[in-house]
């Protein structure tokens, strides 16, 4: 009779496995170090449909406060639970089809935790392609094999035993192939044990991950040489450098593998696999063992080595692009001011476009202060009708092509006819991708891409975040390794930290393009576009509530954006704040009770102060809420963006050439990674501070010295014109 673990569970028997909200919630709640109420607070919220920017800032007393980090892993892990869950249900069907679903191993199966594990389990029961030990059974070895896995002594010599599976018929001409087949039986078998997989996959851990140059690539790949002959340790890989191999192979300059122990670890294999030390067939079976570990074993351990260094790395990369992307898009702006953005070149000229204070455009020109046509003469006279016609207080220069001679050239006419206005230089990254994307077409239907370009120059310097949304993230350059890492990882991470951005600010809803408004919680692409169509058709929306005669715009979709909308000079006050519809009657009592209209009320620090937030509590708004709302009314529609500061760039210092080691230039921060921050210091090549060089002290992690768009004094220690490379430093000289 069998025992109650191994009877087999017959498909039918099976019981769907359903996600779990209260094993969950005690799972993550000690992941996260948070309680399981609000684990359970924010499920109940997210599969109710709400927007994690919504959430974050308008029901913290369901989650008690958790913030959007937090509510961002709890929406990941809910994702992978139930993910899990799914896949467990498929793999208990797959096995017990085959009838091979025994008590025992579905009770593994459903309290497995983790889906690798879960894989690990199921990998003997895969349907695999047509391998060797899959051939060998077709040709009746199976049951050859079984003597050789159970090596018990036998009952009959090794010839006569061989000899009874010889069929030529079933292509098994001799013993020798009997034995063969067999032992690749045998392999499989050994390979597919999640033990012995677990031992080779920690020998592989320990080993070290080589790379070399390709025979005749040394030349080409040059700028691969530090990764021509390099070991490093797999427990000590810094990810950026293996994405660095990574992109060296995928471009034919390198090849990379992994050195483990082999020895060892096919000693430690020989003796979990071969029992039996006086077993008739142990010669054999030492040769398998050979087999299965070069053959399988290793090149498995590899793959899923290789592979899970890859998924550490794309997500570390992924992190130091969302943060960059973060710190970008919450640059300050310098504010509704007539901007005139200037796309730099040379033998094309210089493209001019003016736009007004709120963004839009007026004018174009095209001016040729620059090699080779240098008509100084006209360009001033074009440049300085435009400030004088516009009253242009801001001129936005690119940071391309022909940048610093353009510079140059503006700055030449603002000091010979004494005008104050700031000049400021805007990272280009992404222009061109949004000049001619269908965005840029539908904004400005008639005008030629470079026109564009300088267009979008101008917006950066007014509301960078306004102007970045349109463009693709991964096209903006503040990324690391950004095109090799995973690119679904990388779109959602990115877009995540878009709305972020985009919700933390807060977005003018008579304003805004579609593509700001697409990020705002609860909207997306296609009611962004209903919205500006019913803005165009009927004029400025009046207050929030107008929202609601959006076509196809609900109330789910009123709920999750309202708070993040601005109406500016509207009809109600509350909806220039991130004052919630929902808490305009909470305003009301407050401003009741100190007997003011609410208009009087709001930005008014003084009366604010007078209130008790204990005296507002209610079933309707608890004390997140009111606390949030009281901050608030003190200081209505805050910007958490900085003040706008720009860098100035040495004059004399306009081309790599004119660098010299000692030199101490200032710079703009335009990338931050892992093992460093690249600056901006004015000579179309940014520089590197390598991480050891960031400060006096030692640096974990560039991040916390430096961010995207931080103005940074630095030393020049190094400069390969040849290469096109530039070393810098924060450190004190000695």
């Amino acid at each position: 009779m069998a025992s109650q673990g191994t009877t087999i569970v017959k498909p039918e028997e099976l019981t769907e496995i359903v996600f779990d909200a209260g094993s969950f919630a005690k799972h993550t709640a000690t992941i996260l170090q948070v309680s399981s109420p609000q684990i359970e607070g924010a499920v109940r919220l997210l599969e109710e449909g709400n927007t994690i920017p919504f959430i974050a800032r308008y029901r913290k007393e369901a989650t008690r406060g958790l913030d959007e980090r937090q509510l961002r892993a709890i929406e990941d892990a809910l994702a992978k639970a139930k993910e899990l869950a799914s896949r467990k249900n498929t793999v208990l069907k797959t096995i017990a089809e085959q009838g091979s679903l025994t008590t025992a191993l579905r009770q593994q199966i459903e309290q497995c935790s983790d889906a690798r594990t879960l894989e690990e389990i199921y990998l003997p029961f895969r349907p695999k392609k047509r391998t060797r030990a899959a051939m060998a059974r077709e040709r009746g070895l199976q049951p050859l094999a079984d003597v050789l896995l159970a090596q018990k002594p036998l009952a009959q010599p090794k010839a006569a035993l061989l000899k009874a599976f010889v069929n030529p018929g079933k292509d098994v001409p001799d013993e020798a192939a009997a034995l063969k087949g067999a032992c690749d039986i045998l392999a499989e078998v050994w390979a597919d044990d999640a033990n012995n997989r677990k031992l080779v996959f920690e020998k592989a851990q320990q080993g070290e991950l080589v790379s070399l140059v390709r025979k005749g690539k040394q030349e080409e790949g040059a700028k691969f040489e530090n990764y021509f002959d390099c070991r490093e340790k797999i427990a000590r890989m810094p990810t950026h450098r293996f994405l660095a191999m990574q992109r060296g192979e995928a471009e034919g300059f390198l090849k990379i593998g992994l050195d483990l122990d082999e020895e060892s670890a096919q000693r430690e294999l020989s003796r979990r696999v071969i029992t039996s030390p006086n077993f008739e067939f142990r010669r054999e079976l030492e040769e398998t063992v050979v087999d299965c570990f070069d053959r399988l074993m290793k090149p498995a351990a590899e793959s899923t080595l290789l592979q899970q260094l890859k998924e550490r790395a794309d997500q570390e990369a992924v992190e130091v692009f969302a943060k960059n992307m973060h710190d970008l898009l919450m640059a300050a702006p310098a504010g509704p001011q007539v901007t005139i953005g200037i796309d730099p070149g040379f033998r094309t000229g210089c493209k001019l476009a003016v736009v007004d204070s709120t963004g839009r455009f007026l004018v174009n020109e095209t001016i040729y202060p620059t090699p080779p046509r240098e008509d100084l003469t006209h360009a001033e006279t074009v440049l300085l009708r435009l400030i004088k016609e516009h009253n242009a207080t801001l001129i936005a220069i690119g940071n391309g092509t022909a940048s610093r001679e353009t510079e140059r050239f503006v700055d030449g006419v603002l000091k010979r006819n004494q005008l104050k206005i700031t000049k400021v230089t805007v990272s280009e990254a992404g222009a061109s991708v949004y000049s001619a994307s269908e965005t840029a077409i539908e904004e400005y239907p008639d005008l030629d891409v470079t026109v564009r370009g300088a267009i979008s120059i101008a917006h950066r310097l007014q509301d960078p975040l306004a102007e970045l949304v349109k463009i693709d993230p991964r096209s903006i350059g503040v990324g690391q390794y950004q095109h090799d890492v995973d690119q679904t990882l990388l779109k959602k991470t990115l877009d995540r930290e878009v709305e972020s951005c985009v919700n933390a600010v807060g977005v003018d809803l008579n304003t805004a393009s579609a593509s700001l408004l697409s990020y705002v919680a609860g909207i997306g692409a296609v009611l962004a576009k209903r919205i500006v169509s019913w803005r165009d058709e009927n004029g400025a929306f009046l207050s929030r509530k107008d929202l609601l005669k959006v076509p196809r715009l609900g109330q789910k979709a009123f709920q999750q954006a309202a708070g993040f909308l601005r109406i500016r000079s509207g009809k109600e006050p509350l909806d220039n704040s991130a004052v919630h519809p929902e808490q305009y009657s909470l305003v009301q009592r407050m401003a009741s009770q100190l007997k003011l209209d609410v208009r009087q009320l709001v930005g008014n620090e003084r009366a604010v102060s007078q209130l008790k937030a204990a005296e507002f509590v209610s079933g309707e708004a608890g004390e997140f809420t009111v606390q949030d709302v009281l901050r608030e009314l003190a200081r209505p529609g805050r910007d958490p963006r900085s003040e706008f500061r720009t860098a100035r760039f040495a004059e004399a210092v306009s081309e790599i050439e004119h660098l010299t080691p000692g030199m101490v230039l200032e710079g703009v921060v335009t990338n931050v990674t892992k093992f460093g921050a690249f600056v901006d210091v004015g000579v179309h090549q940014d520089g590197l501070i390598h991480i050891s060089q960031l400060a006096d002290h030692f640096v974990r992690d560039p991040s916390e010295e430096v961010s995207v768009g931080d103005i940074v004094k630095v030393t020049v220690t190094e400069v390969d014109v040849a290469r096109r490379r530039i070393g810098l430093t924060r450190r004190a000289r000695s």
